[in-house]
């Protein structure tokens, strides 16, 4: 079964008279419960893709079906708030779902066993090591987490993390597509350009000048590239 399908899917942006066309008849499908990494060179329209996936931009032509609700986390947030404790941080997008303060507590336990950090949930935010907060993308992507997504978006997570962090979040997201929130399996598209993280993906797809070229199992995007001379 398919969690995100799109097809024939086209899109410009830009101003009238300088408006540039970004995706050109993109086709994807992505495994439900499966890590699905989107690899490319620079304005190849990765991220763009995945901001269509969100409905944060709209096609031109084509069209889009995904299992909802989404968890978006992307790189260079315009704010980062940090909250005075793990928990409260964590469950700091919940507000807008009117929950019961015990719902919001079973959401925030839920995400924080799924990364190992449970025995964190009252400790006080600006008390944890560096490695325990891994950086605003580890706050980020619990956040998302608690909000049990069927869905995760994730562009360029590990950009500005150290070696040992950046597999860290990796090993994270391809747990939480096997176990996922309540036991179910979440999807995740992850847009990276790190021809090593793609050990960690069940599949993987590659980009160019706005097209979808080749989607395969990771060892087969891997032959391809090598005989396509491309350059991560």
């Amino acid at each position: 079964m398919f969690s995100i399908s799109v097809n024939d899917a086209t899109l410009s942006l830009g101003r009238a008279a300088q408006k540039r066309q970004v995706l050109k008849g993109v086709n994807l499908q992505v495994q439900r419960g499966s890590l699905h990494m989107l690899l490319g060179p620079n304005g190849c329209g990765k991220s763009t893709l995945l901001r269509v996936l969100g409905g944060l931009l709209q096609l031109d032509g084509g069209g889009v079906e995904a299992d909802a609700p989404s968890g978006f986390v992307f790189q260079n947030p315009d704010h980062q708030v940090v909250m005075p404790t793990v928990a409260a941080d964590v469950a700091f997008g919940l507000g807008r779902y009117r929950l019961r303060e015990a719902q919001v507590a079973a959401a925030v336990e839920r995400a924080l066993t799924l990364v190992n950090m449970a025995e964190f949930t009252h400790r006080a935010t600006h008390t944890l090591s560096g490695g325990q907060r891994q950086r605003p993308t580890r706050r980020r992507f619990l956040r998302a987490l608690a909000e049990e997504p069927r869905v995760l978006l994730l562009d360029e997570l590990t950009t500005f993390l150290d070696v040992e962090d950046q597999f860290g979040v990796l090993r994270a997201v391809r747990d939480v597509t096997r176990t996922g929130a309540r036991g179910r399996g979440v999807t995740a598209v992850w847009v990276t350009h790190r021809f090593e993280e793609l050990e960690y993906a069940d599949a993987a797809s590659y980009m160019e000048d706005g097209r979808i070229v080749f989607t395969g199992s990771p060892d087969q995007l891997r032959q391809r590239l090598r005989g396509m001379g491309a350059t991560l």
